[in-house]
């Protein structure tokens, strides 16, 4: 039998870098792929873009194949980040919702499209640099567990990964700390041991999301409106709705004599509305688009950590069914700037159990 052959998704960073060397001293037979996703700008852009998006990344990945004796390959992902990356956060921004990237690309594009690829070219496994860990577990499910270092983790960008998907994916980095990973590309002579993390979202470098979403929609974005409280008093005049999201108080453009806080975002009457710091506080949300992993489903009442946003250190909850693609999360103690459009990621101990995209936060007792 032939060793068992792993296409790495490779960013030109260290992470994935290490994560081929790993492989490779596992007996793996490895090939590294870069995944050309950005769009037709040129290559001034791409390169001052750099991230898993440009130029960069291409010229560190071969460069690092090179070094690891490895074939490698740029595949064209073009058209799939932009239809499930790209539209799809211009679309949620336009209807008033936060969206991840981060997550639909892993999804669709470094999961889905990747994965199909690479198992149609005779692949068994995908592998990435996360910093998480695949298991199955005694239930016959497969799940990420958290990564051994908590400051590095990304399970919680990875939720939706199906049980077929995590069958077929490595991610040899997540039993490492970011310190051990630097230093085995140091001990193995890889330039980009000391390459910087990217921090931004890859095709909004600037971060100004409101001016990307005007120019992907030639300037088709919702007009100025009100600001309002929550009792529906006009406050003043905001600039579009795209400008903002839940928990947001810097850069509002208003002036009331004391902090405020968007709490709520209005497409249908195109209103923003203001509050204060207590009332950015719920203890309960509720989620559809639900994926489950480590759990087949949610099945009565379930006491589990949720993370709400990427930074989250977890919250306890209960979790139950509300329908048929919703759960409500009932928290221990309110939490902070709950935001439709975020996915919450629910854990049991260090695995990932499940997750879904948010779709409101409610104050009180509900039935």
């Amino acid at each position: 039998m032939g060793k068992k052959k792993v296409v790495v998704a490779m960013s030109g960073g260290v992470d994935s870098s290490v994560a081929a060397y790993l492989l490779l001293q596992e007996g793996y037979e490895v090939i590294g792929v870069t995944m050309q996703i950005w769009q037709d700008e040129d290559a001034f852009v791409q390169e001052e873009n750099g991230g898993c998006c440009g130029l960069h990344a291409v010229e560190d990945a071969r460069r690092v194949a090179e070094r690891l004796g490895i074939p490698y390959y740029v595949m064209n992902f073009r058209r799939e980040f932009r239809e499930k990356v790209m539209d799809y956060f211009a679309a949620e921004y336009l209807a008033g919702r936060t969206p991840n990237p981060c997550i639909a690309c892993n999804r669709y594009v470094k999961w889905e499209s990747l994965l199909q690829r690479s198992l149609e070219i005779g692949a068994d496994y995908i592998a990435t640099g996360h910093y998480a860990r695949v298991e199955r577990l005694p239930n016959g499910r497969y799940a990420l567990r958290s990564s051994v270092t908590a400051a590095k983790d990304q399970t919680y960008a990875l939720y939706s990964l199906t049980q077929e998907q995590l069958s077929h994916t490595l991610m040899p980095v997540g039993a490492y700390t970011k310190d051990r990973i630097r230093a085995i590309a140091e001990e193995i002579g890889l330039a980009v041991a000391h390459k910087r993390d990217s921090q931004e979202i890859c095709f909004v470098p600037d971060r100004d999301y409101a001016g990307f979403i005007e120019r992907e929609r030639g300037g088709q974005v919702p007009p100025p409106g009100n600001f309002v409280s929550p009792d529906g008093t006009v406050l003043g005049r905001h600039r579009g709705i795209t400008h903002y999201t839940i928990g947001q108080r810097k850069g509002l453009g208003i002036a009331l004599g004391h902090p405020v806080f968007v709490t709520e975002i209005r497409p249908e009457t195109n209103e923003v509305v203001l509050g204060e710091d207590a009332d950015v506080y719920t203890d309960r949300l509720y989620a559809g688009s639900l994926r489950f992993m480590a759990l087949p489903d949610v099945a009565g009442e379930l006491r589990l950590t949720a993370k709400i946003r990427y930074s989250d250190a977890g919250n306890p909850c209960i979790v139950h069914r509300t329908g048929e693609d919703e759960i409500c999360c009932e928290f221990a103690a309110p939490v902070r700037a709950v935001t439709p459009g975020q996915a919450v990621v629910l854990y049991d101990g260090e695995y990932v159990a499940g997750g879904g995209t948010i779709l409101r936060g409610q104050r009180g007792c509900a039935g």
